[in-house]
């Protein structure tokens, strides 16, 4: 039997492009070994929520160095979607003269994956931030993991806003 109906091969072709780009991007998202050198894909998150009450310490609330945000221990939650759930991390922040001279990063992970990226990342934040400006940071991908990467950033901004003098 001839199809008359048949869709023309260039919309073939594409359609197959397409569908190979897409389970391409998907397995960067699949668990296992994978590199550094591709760039994961791009992460939803929902709202963060504050779950600091400011400042803390010695300084309390006190810039000590004139700077934009007040010195201190600052904690602030950050979501992150996975192809599983939605995850949740809790990030803790010291601040002097706007340099982050403590980071600490705690998780629930809900899915085993997760639990694995959450502690690749818990590994090696602190090598990337702490001695850092808190506004010359945003991680993009930490010790392989990149979706965290969208919570912590989350949080740093929750952080930001609290501390703000």
């Amino acid at each position: 039997m001839i199809r008359t109906t048949a869709v023309p091969r260039p919309a073939r072709i594409g359609a197959a492009l397409v569908g190979v780009a897409g389970i391409v991007t998907l397995a960067g998202c699949a668990g296992g070994t994978t590199t550094d050198s591709a760039p994961a894909p791009a992460a939803t998150t929902a709202p963060s929520s504050s779950t600091g009450t400011g400042a803390t310490g010695t300084d309390s609330g006190s810039s000590s160095g004139g700077g934009a945000y007040a010195d201190g221990t600052y904690s602030a939650s950050g979501q992150y979607a996975t192809p599983e759930s939605v995850e949740t991390i809790e990030v803790t922040l010291t601040l002097a003269d706007d340099v982050i001279t403590d980071v600490e990063v705690t998780g629930d992970p809900q899915a085993r994956e997760s639990q694995e990226y959450q502690s690749r990342f818990i590994g090696g934040i602190q090598d990337e931030v702490v001695g850092k400006s808190i506004d010359d940071i945003s991680v993009s991908r930490v010790a392989g993991s990149s979706l965290t990467s969208g919570g912590f950033n989350q949080a740093v901004d929750a952080i930001k806003a609290d501390a703000a003098a």
